[in-house]
C-alpha cells in the first residue's frame, strides 16, 4: 500500500511540474488566488509534513480514534473553503517558478526519505490528529490532490 502511495505522490509532483508555466492564470470564480498559489502551497504542506515524519520519534506513535480521520481518510476527500491553512505554509506574495522547482526538488528527495521511515513514524496534524505514516501518505495524496483539482477548475473554467 505504502508503494502504490509513492507511486502515487511522485505523479502528482511531476504534475505539479507541468503546471509551473500555468502558475499565473487566475479565475476568481473558482479562487480568490491564482493557480501557483495552490501549486506553493501543495508543496510546502507536502515538505513540512514530510519533514515531520521524517524527524518524528516512531516510539511516541499512539493510536487514536480521530472522527474526522475516520470519515474524511477512506473517502480520500478534502471540502473546500472549509479549513484554513497555518501560516507557516502559506506562500509569499509573488511565486517564482524557480521557487516551486527547488520545492519539488526537496519534495522528491522527501520521497525517497518516505519510503524508508518505519509504519510509525508519524505526522500530528491540527484537525486528523496523530497520522502513522500509511495515514501520512494518505493525507499528503489527499492534500496534493485537493490543491491539483482547484488548480484544474481553475484552467478550465471558462
Amino acid at each position: 500500500m505504502a508503494d502504490k502511495n509513492i507511486r502515487k505522490l511522485t505523479q502528482q509532483l511531476a504534475e505539479i511540474e507541468g503546471l509551473i508555466p500555468k502558475k499565473d492564470l487566475k479565475n476568481p470564480l473558482v479562487s480568490i488566488v491564482d493557480a501557483g498559489w495552490h501549486l506553493d502551497h501543495a508543496l510546502k504542506v507536502f515538505n513540512a509534513v514530510s519533514q515531520w515524519t521524517e524527524n518524528s520519534n516512531p516510539n511516541e506513535y499512539k493510536r487514536k480514534f480521530n472522527f474526522w480521520r475516520s470519515i474524511l481518510l477512506p473517502l480520500g476527500y478534502i471540502p473546500r473553503g472549509k479549513a484554513r491553512a497555518p501560516k507557516h505554509v502559506f506562500p509569499p506574495e509573488i511565486i517564482k517558478s524557480e521557487d516551486l522547482k527547488k520545492q519539488l526538488q526537496i519534495g522528491r528527495i522527501h520521497i525517497d526519505k518516505l519510503t524508508k521511515l518505519p509504519e510509525n513514524a508519524f505526522f500530528n496534524h491540527f484537525i486528523f490528529g496523530m497520522l502513522s505514516k500509511k495515514q501520512t501518505l494518505r493525507f499528503l495524496d489527499m492534500h496534493t490532490n485537493h490543491h491539483l483539482k482547484i488548480v484544474s477548475d481553475i484552467l478550465n473554467t471558462k
